[in-house]
């Protein structure tokens, strides 16, 4: 049985036996610690799944940063709060390119809408895409018309990471290299090693062979 409760709780445990420091997004961009490891979560559906793994880092002492859609299967506000009151960083997961159907102008609008919202509920440093695969719009590509960091944005994942140095990990389909059949969630560097099981990558945190970042 691979990505369960239990199997998650090992993984954690082992990249805290390895020594790593867990950094929100934010802080990883602010002050990025040799040895570091963000948690990141795109709260696609079921945020209440959300608030039981946020629960679990909690109780472990780490942190992670949990990226919410402005959408009623991902929104909900007592989640959002209950996240953000266990220390984890709270951010905006847009698709508005999608939503707006190709309107860069109106997804703009839309994007500064949501994120007011959700900024009502915690504060919010960085965003990150939906991947949206069924849709023929990629929302980054309203940053070729706008800058986010006009809105007091630091961070979007897929622009700000330099994935030459920062080691990309994916559990896309349920399966650690699931961004090779993913339509978007790819940051186009090639990876020196690949694992599928979860097994797989606890070995390498217990073997010390993980990058440091």
């Amino acid at each position: 049985m691979d990505f369960t409760v239990a199997k998650y709780r090992k993984l954690l445990q082992s990249m805290q036996d390895a020594g790593y420091d867990f950094q929100t997004y934010k802080e990883f961009l602010v002050n990025t610690k040799p040895k570091s490891i963000v948690l990141r979560h795109d709260v696609d559906l079921l945020p209440k799944n959300s608030l039981l793994f946020a629960q679990i880092q909690a109780d472990a002492g780490v942190s992670g940063v949990y990226y919410f859609r402005a959408v009623p299967e991902s929104w909900d506000e007592s989640v959002i709060n209950n996240i953000a009151g266990l220390g984890h960083e709270i951010g905006y997961h847009y698709e508005c390119l999608t939503t707006k159907k190709g309107n860069v102008n109106a997804a703009y609008e839309d994007f500064c809408s949501n994120l007011k919202r959700l900024r009502e509920l915690a504060p919010v440093a960085t965003i990150c895409m939906h991947g949206s695969p069924m849709s023929k719009y990629d929302s980054k590509d309203i940053w070729k018309s706008y800058n986010y960091y006009d809105l007091g944005i630091i961070g979007e994942p897929y622009f700000d990471t330099n994935f030459n140095e920062v080691f990309y990990l994916t559990d896309t389909g349920r399966k650690w290299d699931g961004d090779r059949v993913s339509v978007r969630d790819r940051v186009g560097v090639k990876k020196e090693r690949n694992f599928h099981a979860t097994d797989d990558l606890i070995a390498a945190f217990k073997e010390r062979s993980m990058p440091d970042q």
